[in-house]
């Protein structure tokens, strides 16, 4: 039943317990404006109206309306004007809406679409960390809340983060934003900006919007809220919001929370609700693999052998990005040479300045090759270099065994280290070491004191 006729059943049950007088001076220009959930707003000519109809007759109005629309209803009284200072605040309200939600629709979740769990390369050192992203993604703030990943830069932190971001995105209606914390920082600090009327209201109704009428907050780098209060203030506020909401928080950083110092430490309390997972950095199984996978992804023209894979996979360190770019500057120096046969000699010679040169003691085969030359009084470049005197090789020999015995090193790493020895000279060294052992006892006791040497 619409107002008009609602209004108009009231007034006619009215009509018959008035005078013509009192009906025409109090009902005549009155108006039914609105009734929801129980509450009706009667429109009245003039102030004196408000007060006298209430006073007189306001139990009556309430009684009637209840009986016509069948449940309670409570008046109240406005002039005219008042309704229109109401519809205008109501207007400017829609309209402030409106502009939050119009600005909200072009914010972008910043996923990137190639990151998914599918080409994440899983391996000893990163499987848990995949397998609590992946639960995570199945069940957004349900499982491990928040999600804190950490490790060190290159091990595929970001590629889990964006491929939790895409797997939700694809299989829900989620809202998901993927920020980093400067961008966040960026934000927080155009919430002091002004619009055209001095007022900054807007945009802060635009950050909160942003950051806390979401279903999923992914930010990475967090250790670069450091040093900055009040955005580590804001951070806590956001999380605490979408925490208590049951929003999916998805964080990373280069370090463990307890190590973020800068932090403060209610924040860094708050990290450690959920699940850490520590990102290691890859094996060399793994570091072959993901070599394997980037030569097929980017499906080269000319093969390259086991040697040079396991060859890059030895010596390129742990970095993700690096271990593909090595392959695209070797396919590159190939191509520059006019089109030579990828060999590990071409291998050495394309990325001998792309290679870390930084030998040191904490380098497990710097240490073997340093114990070795001691004990039998030579230098540490007389056993890594082509000189093939036995008070030499023989020497080089047994360290070339240690390194296998004593290290997870792979042969061509090994034969790099001896000066780009290959593995097969590594092999054979190896071999006959061991054979020497089985008649030698001397040589069996040697070996057995080099070990505790090495430590």
């Amino acid at each position: 039943m619409n107002t008009e006729v609602l209004w108009t059943k009231l007034l006619q049950q009215i009509k018959v317990e008035l005078s013509s007088l009192a009906f025409e001076t109090w009902f005549r220009e009155t108006k039914l404006y609105s009734l929801i959930d129980g509450k009706a707003i009667i429109t009245v000519p003039m102030s004196i109206h408000k007060s006298h109809l209430m006073d007189n007759y306001g139990e009556k109005i309430e009684d009637i309306l209840s009986d016509i629309c069948g449940n309670h209803c409570e008046i109240e009284f406005l002039l005219e004007d008042e309704v229109k200072e109401i519809e205008l605040q109501i207007k400017e309200q829609e309209q402030k809406k409106a502009t939050v939600q119009e600005k909200s629709n072009k914010i972008n979740n910043n996923l990137e679409s190639k990151y998914s769990f599918d080409n994440f390369i899983v391996g000893n050192t990163n499987k848990f960390a995949q397998a609590a992203a992946l639960s995570v993604a199945e069940n957004p703030g349900k499982m491990y809340n928040p999600l804190f990943i950490y490790g060190n830069s290159g091990l595929g932190k970001t590629h889990l983060m964006h491929a939790i971001g895409n797997y939700i995105v694809e299989n829900s209606n989620k809202r998901v934003i993927y920020v980093t914390s400067d961008q966040f920082i960026q934000d927080f600090i155009g919430i002091n900006k002004r619009d055209s009327t001095g007022s900054n209201f807007n945009f802060i109704d635009f950050f909160k919007d942003k950051y806390r009428n979401i279903d999923v907050l992914i930010i990475d780098d967090i250790q670069f809220l450091g040093g900055a209060t009040q955005t580590q203030q804001e951070f806590f506020h956001t999380f605490n919001t979408l925490y208590s909401d049951s929003k999916q928080i998805i964080i990373s950083s280069d370090r463990s929370p307890d190590d973020l110092k800068l932090l403060e430490e209610r924040l860094r309390t708050r990290f450690c609700w959920g699940l850490t997972v520590n990102i290691y950095p890859p094996d060399f199984n793994l570091r072959v693999e993901i070599i394997r996978r980037k030569i097929l992804a980017g499906n080269f023209e000319k093969e390259i052998p086991d040697d040079v894979i396991e060859y890059i996979a030895s010596n390129m360190g742990n970095d993700v990005r690096q271990l593909e770019g090595s392959i695209t500057r070797l396919v590159a120096y190939s191509a520059i040479m006019g089109g030579t046969s990828i060999t590990l000699n071409l291998a050495i010679e394309a990325l001998k300045d792309f290679i870390s040169k930084g030998i040191s003691e904490k380098n497990d085969v710097h240490r073997i090759q340093k114990v070795v030359a001691e004990y039998f009084q030579i230098s540490v470049e007389d056993i890594r270099s082509k000189k093939r005197s036995s008070n030499i090789a023989f020497p080089r020999q047994i360290a070339m065994y240690l390194c296998r015995k004593l290290t997870s090193e792979s042969l061509p790493k090994i034969g790099t280290e001896f000066g780009g020895k290959d593995h097969t000279t590594v092999m054979h060294s190896i071999s006959k070491i061991e054979k020497e052992i089985q008649v030698n006892t001397d040589l069996a006791n040697i070996i057995e004191k080099l070990k505790k040497d090495v430590g």
